[in-house]
């Protein structure tokens, strides 16, 4: 019998021996770095000549791994074995299917550091964020067999006499699985163990950028038992494989999370029925974010900016519930801006391992590129009051940036940055604030800081948003505590880490006897 869930506690890296510990153990996987990583399908790891190559974006010199890129036929042959496992392991009861997980967590929990070392190395998050991302894998595996193990009780249907009605939720078949880069093993881990854990068997395509940490976690559950077959192991081009896969007839869902062009493509090739096709396609998507935190004129303004600095920068800027935008009363603007940039210019940027830095490196040369020219435009449309430079020659590293002034309407008041740069809006009282937060197609996470009781239950109700959070940063959910999701074109609101989540792949069957 599994005890109750609890989330992971997380490390303390003020503690001198856990930060040896932690240098130790990144050490240990520097030296391991630069390997050949095959895919791997069914019984088969296989090595291709074309190789994805990762690198360390705060030092692009330095090569995590080499990983085998996949190609339509071997997509094709990926299909093939998720169906043919498919066969067998939706009949594998879900005690069995449970244990997978809990044993993926106990192996996981015990190279927490291992795990944390690599994200550290391959995408550039700090000590504590790295932690966190291995903490609500962890969750995810958990939490998820828990919820296996509620969800296969018999569903309480009304008695009718002369009958006896039996419902099941069964699995639904061979899912392709998407992952974002920002969170390469928690995501990942999440995404995976929903759709195998009720009984469906999957091909993982990891992002390109985050391969090794993706095939890292493959492995584990390899330790763990897992037979071959339930998780195919696919990195590649998502132009390439990820389109052939997502139209290919046998797939049943594609769980997706990353940015919203990618996942309104999905969508519209997941509804185009090709043939040989016998279903509906279920689309299960997160995309992304432009979230706001509105700061009342009734709060202490030196809590607020410090929610609003965590929320804004903490990974770079680089969470789809990062605040991206903060509205501020009018009455207090001014104020909020000076306390605002005062405590931006103590944030530390740095190399990640370095437990003194806050921010590391932003996640490759394309998301570089791409945040400094959104910083140009906002120079445009508002006024830069700090920040707008990259540091050094070596790395992607970008200053915090904050720009002032900037107009409701402005692009970087609406487009998605991913990255540390900050938009402050003026808004003459909560009313208008309220409104402002709600102008854009998004709808993923967003705050309020106020000690106004009337503004709070206003924006509880009108803050149209999936995540609102009042008085606190917007960022950081827990698995089973704040269910993740958003709404518009944030993505269809799947809830991550909820209790619903698991009914999303699978259907439920109902049989009728007569007595």
């Amino acid at each position: 019998m599994l005890k109750s869930f609890t989330n992971e506690e997380f490390l303390d890296f003020t503690n001198v021996k856990v930060q040896q510990k932690a240098l130790t153990t990144l050490n240990e996987v520097r030296k391991g770095l630069g390997k050949d990583y095959p895919l791997i399908i069914g019984k088969e790891k296989i090595f291709t000549e074309e190789k994805i190559i990762s690198t360390n974006p705060a030092n692009p010199e330095e090569i995590i791994g080499y990983v085998s890129k996949g190609n339509k036929d071997l997509a094709q042959l990926a299909m093939e074995e998720g169906v043919k496992a498919f066969s067998w392991w939706k009949k594998i009861p879900v005690e069995e299917r449970v244990r997978y997980l809990i044993k993926g967590a106990e192996i996981l929990r015990k190279r927490k550091l291992e795990f944390a070392s690599l994200l550290v190395l391959e995408i550039g998050k700090s000590w504590r964020e790295a932690d966190a991302d291995v903490a609500e894998a962890i969750d995810f595996l958990e939490y998820y067999g828990r919820q296996a193990l509620l969800l296969q009780k018999e569903p309480f249907l009304i008695p009718y006499p002369g009958e006896e009605n039996w419902a099941r939720y069964i699995p639904l078949g061979v899912g392709v699985i998407i992952p974002p880069w920002n969170f390469p093993l928690a995501i990942l881990v999440g995404m995976v163990s929903a759709a195998i854990v009720t009984g469906n068997t999957v091909v993982l395509k990891p992002a390109s950028i985050t391969p090794v940490i993706g095939y890292k976690f493959v492995e584990l559950m390899e330790e763990a038992g897992l037979p071959s077959g339930v998780i195919n192991f696919l990195p590649g081009s998502g132009g390439e494989i990820g389109d052939f896969l997502v139209k290919h007839a046998k797939t049943r869902f594609i769980n997706f999370t990353g940015s919203k062009e990618v996942g309104l493509r999905i969508n519209k090739l997941a509804a185009e029925i090709t043939k040989g096709q016998r279903w509906i396609k279920r689309v299960v998507a997160e995309m992304g974010g432009k979230d706001g935190i509105i700061v009342d004129e009734d709060v202490n303004l030196e809590e607020a900016v410090k929610i609003v600095v965590t929320s804004a920068y903490g990974f770079q800027g680089q969470k789809c519930s990062a605040c991206s935008r903060v509205i501020v009363h009018q009455r207090v603007y001014d104020e909020f801006i000076e306390k605002l940039v005062e405590e931006v210019k103590k944030i530390k940027v740095g190399v990640p391992e370095d437990f003194n830095n806050f921010m590391g490196p932003v996640s490759d040369k394309n998301a570089f590129n791409n945040i400094l020219k959104y910083i140009e435009i906002g120079k445009g449309e508002g006024k830069l009051v700090y920040g707008g430079n990259r540091i050094g020659d070596s790395g992607y590293f970008i200053q915090p940036t904050v720009i002032i002034d900037v107009p409701p309407e402005g692009v970087i008041a609406q487009e998605e940055i991913f990255g540390p740069v900050l938009a402050v809006i003026k808004a003459k009282d909560f009313d208008e604030a309220l409104k402002i937060a709600n102008n854009t197609e998004f709808g993923l996470t967003g705050g309020v800081c106020s000690n106004n009781r009337s503004n709070l239950e206003k924006a509880r109700e009108e803050f149209y948003v999936g995540n609102l959070y009042f008085n606190r940063k917007i960022t950081g959910a827990l698995v089973g505590v704040q269910p993740f999701g958003g709404y518009n074109m944030s993505g269809t609101c799947s809830k991550a880490g909820g209790p619903d989540y698991l009914q999303l792949f699978t259907q439920m069957k109902v049989v009728t006897e007569k007595f």
